[in-house]
């Protein structure tokens, strides 16, 4: 898969591991997650009112548009959070069930 960003420096980082919908994807220290997934992919995350994909907008975490979920629901702007190696990330948003009401 071709990716959305494409490194040109700072190559040099540590590497870690992060899952996305399971599978593993690797990212730098100091990356943001909206960093790692459009490095690794085309897109953040699928829109939750219809059947586009997401990839971002403002990158300041104003707009709303790069949210992703831990595995355990909790919400987290990926162009302003940085990956833990092993974190487990879901790109699809959970069933709004208690206590992921919000």
């Amino acid at each position: 898969m071709t990716g959305r960003f494409v490194r040109l420096a700072e190559t040099g980082r540590a590497e870690l591991t992060i899952h996305v919908d399971g599978a593993p994807i690797r990212a730098l220290a100091g990356d943001t997650l909206m960093v790692a997934l459009l490095t690794a992919g085309t897109h953040l995350r699928a829109s939750e009112f219809g059947d586009g994909r997401r990839a971002g907008f403002c990158l300041m975490g104003a707009c709303q548009d790069c949210w992703v979920w831990t595995e355990d629901g909790e919400r987290l702007r990926a162009c302003s959070t940085q990956p833990v190696d092993g974190m487990r990330i879901s790109t699809r948003q959970p069933e709004a069930t208690w206590p992921n009401l919000a």
